[in-house]
């Protein structure tokens, strides 16, 4: 989502100093403000938690849907055993 369209709030934050400056020199080096690396390293974050989370669902679905094919199947082999 860009944050050109999302509402920007101010904050204020305490980190090490070696970190305001490794930020300041990447920011630097992309030419990009101090903010706008921290919404992007911020972003990826939490882009790559939602992708995270999403393939721990799908596993959860496919392997639920698995189980549920296990039983139904059982469940037919014994309709068609009681109806032969």
């Amino acid at each position: 989502m860009s944050t050109k369209t999302q509402k920007i709030r101010k904050i204020t934050i305490s980190i090490p100093t070696s970190l305001v400056d490794f930020a300041d020199r990447e920011a630097a080096r992309l030419n990009i403000s101090r903010s706008r690396l921290i919404t992007r390293v911020l972003s990826e974050i939490r882009e790559a938690e939602e992708k995270r989370l999403a393939a721990e669902g799908y596993r959860f679905y496919a392997q639920e849907a698995g189980e549920f094919a296990q039983t139904s199947a059982r469940a037919e082999a014994e309709a068609l055993d009681h109806d032969g």
